[in-house]
């Protein structure tokens, strides 16, 4: 099993490097030759073949030799189809550009690629001393193999010069790329922390419910004791497994909490958090085939540590505000930042709320949303965003009346994170 799993890895591996070798070859017709009378040439192969190094992890050498042989015999095969040239001359004369490939990943296979990868500014200029390198090395062999009277020193200038364009011109590609990926991946995880916030809160309050439960039973129990020795032994016996059910729940508890209480290494700006929040429902909208025009405003900004309680609150109420619009309209989230207080407003213009609802929406149980079979929502619910609202000493408020505003109240030194 272990080796048809190798083999189909070791297959998989092999077709692409070949698929990389074959671009490489293809993309380096596009060209700007800079030497008369000699093949040499700046193409757009190179920029290929070193992005492709990034984003794949591939034995880099090998990598080079496929490449390398790919180009030697594309280019040779291209110019007999086009001229009628001897295919045994051209493959001499493109044993340089061959030269240029083995050279380049060989430099990269001696440093650690995915160590550099992190720090941009060193992958760029390794890569151009790299590229100086191999482009040097391919210009000496251009002219022992065909011009032996041809001045590299005069030209390398021009290669430290292109190499910084093209190396750096991947590197800032492959770096934006990467930093939408990191993006994506923390959006991901913040929201999942902040799930499990909620999930822990609803645990915290469950946990409270069994601890009650097990007093009142402990106390039938004492009650039925003198008169009822049978009905005690079997409240008891109910206080005893409402009892195991709380230290489960406590096991599960402490988990959960290790988890939420943990610290990012990465700080959270307000701005950046509520960008997250506005992109999550955008794609949630969309996902409901609804046409919702959506707008932040943040005209000031600073660090929170409370992110996980940020994200769970507005989200909720964005999610809320975005399920009460029909087909299409607009949800807006502004804040306002005080020096004791920073208020967060979610507007929208959906069906609104009627007047009779608005004293009851908050309470413990109320939802206004079922499935198609009749059950009711099991998300965070209006309650439980009180609940995280009011454990950070802050107040939720609703209007509604053309559009419906949702107001959080919230100390702003409780947000923001000390520096």
């Amino acid at each position: 099993m272990e080796t048809t799993h190798s083999r189909t890895k070791a297959t998989k591996m092999v077709f692409v490097m070949l698929v990389i070798a074959l671009l490489t070859a293809i993309g380096s017709e596009v060209k700007i030759m800079p030497f008369e009378n000699i093949p040499f040439r700046f193409g757009l192969g190179s920029i290929i073949f070193f992005f492709a190094l990034l984003i794949r992890p591939l034995p880099i050498f090998f990598t080079g030799l496929i490449t390398a042989s790919t180009v030697i015999l594309w280019r040779s095969l291209l110019d007999v189809l086009l001229y009628n040239d001897a295919f045994i001359a051209q493959l001499i004369e493109h044993l340089p550009a061959g030269l240029f490939y083995i050279v380049f990943a060989l430099c990269f296979h001696f440093i650690s690629l995915e160590e550099v990868k992190q720090r941009p500014f060193i992958l760029g200029f390794c890569a151009t001393a790299f590229e100086v390198i191999a482009n040097t090395m391919e210009h000496i062999a251009t002219g022992l193999l065909l011009l032996p009277q041809l001045e590299t020193i005069d030209s390398f200038l021009l290669f430290v010069v292109v190499g910084l364009l093209r190396s750096f011109f991947v590197v800032g590609l492959y770096s934006i790329i990467t930093l939408s990926e990191q993006k994506k991946q923390v959006q991901q995880l913040i929201t999942i922390h902040s799930e499990l916030y909620v999930e822990a809160l609803y645990l915290q309050k469950s946990m409270e419910q069994i601890e009650q439960l097990t007093a009142n039973s402990y106390q039938l129990y004492k009650k039925l004791k003198p008169s009822h020795p049978e009905l005690s032994k079997e409240a008891l016996t109910i206080a005893q497994e409402i009892h195991e059910i709380k230290k489960d729940h406590e096991r599960i508890y402490a988990g959960l909490s290790k988890i939420t209480s943990s610290e990012y290494k990465q700080s959270f700006l307000l701005s950046d958090l509520l960008s997250y929040i506005v992109e999550a429902n955008e794609n949630y909208a969309k996902h409901l085939n609804k046409s919702i025009q959506f707008t932040l405003i943040c005209p000031d900004d600073f660090h929170t540590k409370e992110h996980i309680a940020l994200l769970a609150i507005l989200n909720n109420l964005m999610a809320n505000a975005v399920e009460a619009i029909p087909q299409s309209g607009f949800v807006t989230l502004s804040v306002v930042i005080q020096q004791d207080m920073t208020v967060f407003i979610v507007e929208d213009n959906g069906v609104g709320i009627e007047a009779s609802l608005l004293p009851i929406i908050f309470d413990v149980g109320y939802t206004s949303k079922f499935s198609e079979q009749g059950h009711a929502s099991t998300g965070i619910g209006l309650s439980h965003t009180k609940t995280i609202v009011e454990n950070l000493q802050g107040m939720l408020s609703v209007t509604s009346d053309k559009t419906t505003y949702f107001t959080v109240q919230l100390p702003t030194n409780r947000l923001k994170e000390e520096t």
